[in-house]
């Protein structure tokens, strides 16, 4: 199926191929220099910390709507074992399978690509079964950190969660941003929320996983004009799903990470990071991201904080 014109004229719009350089692998995350960490670091006030990550755990968010994206197995391969003789120093060890997209985590330039082609126009086939991503493994970001920018759409709506037929346009990320009394600039990271997430934090997986409300597929535009570094909402598919263009199936996925080369964040629990940003009365704020490096990693876990 032939993406539709509509998505074919934004993607030219928002293409930055090249614009960093054709060996480019790190895409939108060029956009944070030292000034603007130094910037960022300026937000922090209080020191008041809020964590963003959900457990890893086994009964976690997914429900096997994505085939092969497993919760954390996690075992013990080692109890209190006294490794060099009795009455030695005892160690206890554990391992763990999961998806590396099981819960918080970002999505990697690699994890869709669309005509055959990755981010900065990298053939698709460059992901293999064994090496996995060999251009722009999740590895090549070693390190993330930013002013990062709350826009709660929720709130600046007057709602607590948005209905699972909402998709946040650029109207909705202006309100926001009008809430939270800063303008969004280049180098930040952008993080929407929706209060979706509270369907999870109450139980219901089936809930938060679908009707979602997310992204809508002209986000991307209001994003690209203002130079963000990267995005994530506190939703389980990231934009809006079902779609809202029939057929047309991870859109925005495709403009970020393919187009843009841009990092988008999902499961982002933002429940804490309202409540401190509303009672402050501000919405910016130092944050750390850095995904864990996994090798050929299409994906990654992580355990974001905003720190203000």
């Amino acid at each position: 199926m032939t993406l539709p014109q509509e998505f074919q004229d934004i993607a030219k719009r928002v293409n930055n191929w090249g614009r960093w350089g054709r060996d480019d692998e790190t895409g939108t995350l060029n956009l944070i220099t030292d000034e603007v960490v130094r910037t960022a670091a300026a937000a922090v006030r209080s020191g008041r910390r809020v964590p963003l990550a959900l457990p890893l755990q086994q009964d976690g968010v997914q429900t096997g709507m994505i085939p092969g994206r497993v919760n954390p197995l996690h075992t013990m391969v080692a109890i209190n074992m006294e490794i060099f003789g009795p009455g030695t120093v005892a160690t206890s060890d554990d391992a763990v399978t999961m998806g590396l997209q099981a819960a918080t985590h970002w999505d990697g330039l690699t994890h869709v690509s669309h005509g055959g082609r990755l981010y900065n126009g990298r053939p698709a086939d460059t992901v293999t079964a064994h090496g996995g991503a060999t251009f722009a493994g999740i590895e090549k970001i070693s390190s993330l950190v930013s002013r990062g920018v709350l826009l709660d759409v929720a709130r600046a709506r007057g709602e607590d969660r948005l209905p699972g037929a909402h998709a946040v346009g650029p109207d909705d990320l202006a309100a926001a941003e009008e809430l939270a009394g800063t303008r969004v600039r280049a180098g930040d990271i952008v993080l929407v929320r929706t209060g979706q997430i509270q369907h999870v934090l109450a139980g219901d997986k089936q809930a938060y996983a679908y009707p979602s409300p997310g992204l809508s597929l002209y986000a991307p535009e209001w994003f690209h004009a203002r130079d963000v570094a990267a995005v994530a909402d506190d939703t389980l598919t990231f934009e809006i799903f079902p779609p809202e263009v029939e057929n047309l199936w991870m859109p925005v996925h495709a403009l970020h990470l393919v187009e843009m080369g841009m990092l988008q964040g999902q499961n982002w629990n933002l429940e804490g990071l309202s409540e401190a940003c509303a009672e402050e009365g501000r919405y910016a704020f130092l944050l750390t991201a850095t995904p864990e490096p996994f090798t050929g990693g299409t994906g990654a876990p992580v355990a974001p904080v905003a720190v203000l």
